[in-house]
């Protein structure tokens, strides 16, 4: 992605771009509103960095329609995904940060490495394809795998799955996930299933939980075959 880094972009914009490339990729259009709201940002302040990413080619932004980043505007998104992923990795494997405590540090830090920092990470890590919580870190080409699994909330009574990866949007629901057991590659066995928004019964590790559906929503599974 070297054609793409050889501009030095503000932080705003990157963060931007990547909410951006997110929002997308979650499969939403993305308004001027819902933009601002997931960024933190006035929505007037939104507009004038939507009229600043259009000037430099990043985005395309059709009134009514939404804003779509162009090739140039995901290959930046894509980059930033790269180092905050990375550094996810190296600060959970390497300096011991738990899982609930990457992202924040990472969100400091995917801004300022260099292009040489990021590969010696990719090396030391050797090479890993997801960070912390499952998701796919992008290649350096540029390229991102598809995110595997469903969402637990939609599981069923009697499947044995396995955790492939958990939402790192909350801190606090990560924590909790934790302390239930339920990490990465965690085999889960659904008991029970309350009817419409009920909450699911578990075993994770031989002991039984009760896990609310908002919670199970940030939980993604692929089903397990059960030992003979």
């Amino acid at each position: 992605m070297s054609d793409t880094r050889e501009r030095v972009f503000s932080q705003a914009v990157e963060d931007y771009v990547k909410c951006i490339y997110k929002l997308q990729h979650e499969g939403e259009a993305v308004s001027t509103t819902g933009l601002a709201r997931k960024i933190g940002a006035t929505p007037a302040a939104a507009t004038k960095m939507i009229k600043h990413l259009a000037e430099i080619q990043l985005i395309d932004h059709t009134p009514y329609y939404g804003v779509r980043l162009t090739p140039a505007g995901e290959r930046v998104a894509l980059e930033i995904i790269r180092h905050h992923r990375l550094l996810e990795l190296y600060l959970h494997q390497t300096l011991g940060y738990s899982w609930d405590e990457v992202d924040a540090e990472a969100e400091t830090l995917e801004h300022h490495i260099s292009e040489e920092f990021e590969d010696r990470i990719d090396r030391m890590l050797d090479f890993p394809h997801t960070d912390p919580h499952g998701d796919p870190i992008p290649t350096r080409e540029g390229v991102m795998t598809a995110r595997r699994g469903k969402s637990l909330a939609d599981s069923e009574p009697g499947e044995t799955l396995v955790i492939l990866r958990v939402r790192d949007s909350s801190p606090e629901a990560l924590r909790y996930l934790a302390s239930l057991g339920m990490r990465l590659e965690a085999v889960i066995e659904v008991k029970e299933k309350q009817p419409c928004s009920g909450s699911l019964t578990l075993t994770v590790g031989g002991a039984t939980h009760s896990v609310g559906r908002e919670l199970a929503e940030h939980v993604f599974v692929e089903s397990r075959a059960k030992e003979e």
